[in-house]
């Protein structure tokens, strides 16, 4: 069994912005509805996040910081002084390693393409930039504020700041779309050269304008020839998919996201984040923090944190529901490596039940090691359904 903890992360969550997406059910909430005037409380915020982070610290004393991810909401609503301090502060109270890759999520409208230089001073390294798409009819259906122009104009315009790591999030499978106007979208975001494309299709998710009032997506024929025409395009272009939606260069991998899925420990700060923390006792736990910005700033720090166990007869489910997202292969002592415990029979029984139905490698198994067939892949909840406790 594993005495080492697993590589840590932070996730930093900013819960605004200009107007929630249909589509979406993330913690965000629309700016203007929030305030009279319109402005957002960036001290108060800023304040509150440190005070935050002060909780967490006991956790992970000492551990360095490997890699950092600002999501939200919009994150590059906030002034450019906002992330100057900080990071100033976040260096201050944490150890990180050096060149640690820190990425924030930032919008392609023009006001937020202004500030991206000032990200970039401020030590931020990484940026993704949520397109979702290049049509003017498919932006106006998700609900996006920014046009086709302004989409190409952000991705040069944060080359000229400084950043040498893009990413660009784009959707396919919406409402009506076809696979002419799937692969015209990526064929444009190939064009702008980023490092990593998250390319990955429209999900209904319960809690949003979409779900209430579902538009008419694709069929299921065509959503599977989008896919596959998709994929080979990537892979044409030297985007290897190393995850059920993420696409990159060589060595242009996002480790933020590596670690999540490898079961990796991430501390959590911001209104509706979330974490999850290894001890030295063995003992792993998740974290959240209260959802609604409000109740967030308006609360000491200790009242912001639910902490929950997790339960040992769940980590199988657990480890493999991230790992099998991956489609590398991996070492059966990763499990015992990162959930502190001896690998159980029930894990075992599962792999073997998978490797008879085509799910999993058996020549891999054979090396103690798990690899995803393409079966697998196209099959990933019912392989994930064999783990179940």
């Amino acid at each position: 069994m594993s005495t080492q903890l697993p590589p840590l992360s932070l996730y930093i969550h900013l819960p605004w912005c200009v107007r929630k997406c249909p589509y979406c059910d993330f913690n965000s909430h629309q700016a203007d509805r929030f305030s009279e005037d319109g402005k957002l409380p960036e001290e108060a915020y800023l304040n509150q996040l440190l005070a935050d982070l002060e909780v967490d610290l006991p956790y992970v004393a000492g551990r360095p910081i490997q890699t950092a991810f600002i999501g939200g909401g919009t994150p590059s609503l906030m002034s450019e002084d906002f992330y100057y301090r900080l990071m100033d502060a976040l260096r201050e109270k944490l150890t990180w390693v050096d060149n640690a890759e820190i990425t924030m999520e930032a919008n392609p409208g023009t006001f937020e393409q202004e500030k991206f230089s000032h990200f970039r001073k401020a030590g931020i390294n990484r940026l993704s930039i949520g397109i979702q798409s290049f049509q003017p009819n498919l932006l106006k259906t998700l609900g996006r504020i920014h046009n086709r122009d302004e989409a190409i104009h952000a991705v040069d315009k944060s080359r000229a700041a400084g950043f040498d790591n893009i990413n660009i999030d784009l959707m396919h499978g919406l409402p009506e779309q076809s696979q002419a106007m799937a692969m015209e979208d990526l064929a444009i975001a190939i064009d702008l050269n980023p490092e990593h494309l998250s390319w990955y299709q429209l999900t209904i998710e319960p809690n949003t304008e979409f779900y209430r009032r579902p538009p008419t997506l694709p069929e299921d024929n065509t959503l599977w020839e989008i896919q596959d025409a998709g994929q080979s395009l990537l892979t044409q272009h030297g985007y290897a998919q190393y995850e059920v939606s993420a696409n990159s260069k060589p060595g242009c991998r996002a480790s933020h996201n590596l670690n999540y899925w490898r079961f990796g420990d991430y501390i959590g700060i911001g209104a509706g984040a979330h974490g999850k923390i290894t001890l030295v006792n063995g003992q792993i736990f998740r974290t959240r923090k209260t959802r609604h910005p409000n109740h967030y700033l308006n609360n000491l720090p200790e009242a912001l944190v639910i902490k929950e166990e997790i339960d040992k007869e769940d980590l199988p489910l657990e480890f493999m529901m991230n790992r099998l997202r991956l489609f590398e292969t991996f070492d059966l002592k990763d499990y015992e490596r990162f959930t502190y415990q001896n690998l159980p029979d029930s894990l075992i029984k599962a792999c073997n039940t998978a490797i008879k139905q085509g799910l999993l490698d058996a020549e891999e198994w054979k090396k103690h090691r798990v690899k995803t067939t393409e079966k697998g892949k196209l099959f990933l909840n019912e392989l994930l359904e064999l783990f179940l406790p």
